[in-house]
């Protein structure tokens, strides 16, 4: 083993260590926008193949830039897709986003008609 492979390895072994010890003590609440943003910062990968695959002189060679920038562009298609979904729950029937988009606030007027919650009886609408 070459002192080079030998270097690469023990370097990859550290990042993948340091990389879980942070990962694990990141909150429940926080760990999908974490991640969301990870994939979608992970187009610099996109630009290593492209790197890479200036130098590909071998079929073989080729045929890992493709397959990595198959995987590389699933990530951060995936990130922003993510992403996406989790900004969605933000958002209301009507496009619009806070706290009196949902209804949370009182109403201004005395006669405006408030929606009822979805699934409230008569008797909670009549409160």
């Amino acid at each position: 083993m070459s002192g080079s492979l030998l270097t690469d390895v023990t370097m990859f072994v550290l990042a993948v260590l340091v990389g879980f010890e942070v990962i694990s003590k990141v909150p429940a609440t926080l760990h999908t926008p974490l991640m969301s943003g990870a994939n979608s910062i992970h187009g610099i990968i996109l630009l290593g193949v492209v790197i890479v695959a200036g130098s590909a002189r071998t079929p073989l060679e080729y045929a890992l830039v493709a397959i990595a920038a198959a995987f590389a562009t699933a990530n951060v298609v995936g990130g922003y897709l993510v992403t996406d979904r989790m900004l969605e729950m933000f958002r209301t029937r009507d496009g619009r986003r806070g706290p009196a988009a949902r209804g949370d606030s009182a109403p201004k007027a005395a006669g405006k008609k408030v929606p009822a919650p979805r699934g409230a009886t008569g008797s909670e609408v009549a409160r």
